[in-house]
């Protein structure tokens, strides 16, 4: 539900706590209409009462809109008290059977239990719940692989398989559904942005390096104490994971800077003026602990509303604009294609908006990568429906063409007559026409299938791609009822 807050119990705007004068609040200019109301009682001490429950609840109203824990948190427990207590304080407030003061009292009470039931919706929303079961999944995930080998004494093995796997949590929590909520929003960006840092820890690793013989007694020393500092970097990089990923239960941040910070000081007094290479090792090893601070200021990552209310992004608002110039590019494709033109062929102009969507700053946030990634989907269906449609217009078969590769163009045909379908499809998955084009496709897929190549090469590589195609389609007709959002 939306919050509306405590502006006014009399539909009057409140005067912020100021000091009232003998003769009641300053009167404004007043309509005939309002003069005509019952008088209120600005100095009753009911409605002083009340006057003190309306700044508490303006207080603890902004911190209950952007609270995005569950109901085990601390935060949350001391907000519910709060507001409980609040509830109890304006229930006890004596009216004397005054119907204006009831009235107060009753919209004091509604603005609190409406902020009580806010907090408990955003707490217990099921995104909230899938948010929270995604990261307990990635925190799982990397206590199994990082954190615990390291505690064993042992090293941790930063393996493809585990990347991948972070990758795919971190698109899941991209696709988890926040209804523009504000608590929901905020906590799918905080979540997103510690599985992010831990995928560019883990990335950004520095192997130990023996520079070969033979070196001086002073600078193999050196590299020597250069490795020393690696060893330490390797078991910070995974106190940083496990604090970023909460699972560590006695580190600190700050601890694990001022450790950092003691490794840098110990790497610039070393001496190595008089090997470039060397210097460069020790260059690296600066640069992984500069990469590893950087990511110790996330305690408050996503407390900026611009953070997460990405609508705002510039980096969004360049997507969009460049996805609206699609939309009218594909509305013109499909028009002139329905009129059997095949003149309008805006390929070069599609192509230089795959340009401009590649040259877009991400800043490493996964949404945003998400919306660029499906930006350059829908710009890439609308070049390969033209790609197809000319290859269509041009194809002149021979009577020696093998009867397995005809029966290919003519799916691929037909597959062309659906993208265009697609194309112009503005519906959702509950739709008829949607489970008919996803039937459509599914037959093509079949048909394709079931074609005999009888070892024709040409064949088995056009079928190949065909299928390729027929697939998609699909998750093109897919992606564009999934009700993603930012």
């Amino acid at each position: 539900m939306a919050v509306r807050w405590l502006c006014s119990l009399f539909g009057k705007p409140f005067d912020g706590g100021k000091r009232m004068d003998h003769g009641g609040p300053q009167q404004q200019q007043q309509h005939p209409m309002e003069q005509q109301q019952q008088p209120y009682y600005p100095q009753h001490p009911a409605m002083m009462r009340l006057y003190e429950v309306q700044k508490e609840v303006a207080s603890l109203g902004p911190q209950v809109c952007t609270f995005s824990g569950l109901q085990n948190d601390r935060d949350y427990k001391r907000l519910e008290r709060e507001l409980t207590r609040l509830l109890l304080e304006v229930d006890q407030v004596d009216t004397e059977g005054k119907p204006e003061l009831q009235g107060a009292r009753k919209r004091a009470a509604q603005e609190v239990e409406g902020l009580l039931r806010y907090l408990e919706e955003n707490a217990t929303h099921p995104s909230r719940l899938a948010i929270e079961e995604l990261s307990n999944e990635a925190r799982r995930l990397v206590d199994e692989r990082v954190v615990l080998p390291q505690r064993a004494g042992g090293v941790a093995e930063i393996s493809d398989e585990l990347v991948d796997a972070l990758q795919e949590l971190v698109l899941r929590l991209t696709q988890v559904k926040t209804e523009g909520r504000v608590p929901l929003r905020k906590a799918r960006y905080r979540a997103l942005t510690r599985l992010c840092a831990v995928q560019d820890v883990l990335e950004g690793r520095t192997q130990q390096q023996t520079l070969s013989l033979p070196l001086s007694g002073d600078t193999h020393e050196a590299v020597h104490r250069i490795n020393q500092v690696m060893v330490k970097v390797s078991v910070a990089r995974s106190q940083l994971v496990a604090l970023l990923m909460g699972l560590s239960g006695r580190d600190s941040c700050a601890h694990l800077s001022r450790i950092l910070t003691e490794m840098q000081v110990e790497l610039d007094a070393l001496d190595v003026s008089g090997n470039a290479a060397i210097r460069n090792y020790r260059k690296q090893v600066v640069e992984e602990i500069n990469g590893l601070l950087k990511h110790l200021d996330l305690e408050g990552e996503g407390d900026d509303t611009r953070r997460y209310d990405l609508a705002q992004n510039n980096s969004i608002r360049e997507i969009e604009a460049v996805r609206a110039h699609v939309s009218h590019l594909r509305e013109g494709v499909l028009r002139h294609c329905v009129m059997g033109d095949l003149s309008f062929r805006p390929k070069a102009e599609l192509q230089s908006l795959l340009t401009h969507l590649d040259q877009v700053d991400t800043a490493k946030n996964p949404c945003i990568r998400e919306a660029r990634r499906r930006a350059v989907v829908e710009v890439q269906a609308i070049i390969t429906f033209l790609d197809l449609r000319e290859a269509l217009a041009r194809r002149q078969p021979g009577p020696a063409e093998h009867p397995s590769h005809r029966a290919v163009w003519l799916v691929l045909g037909s597959l062309s007559d659906l993208q265009a379908q697609v194309l112009g499809f503005d519906g959702k998955r509950a739709d008829k026409s949607y489970m008919m084009l996803e039937e459509l496709l599914t037959k093509q897929l079949l048909t394709l299938d079931a074609v005999d190549p009888q070892g024709d090469e040409t064949t088995k590589m056009a079928r190949k791609q065909a299928v390729k195609f027929a697939q998609n389609i699909l998750n093109y007709l897919d992606m564009k009822t999934d009700e993603w959002e930012y």
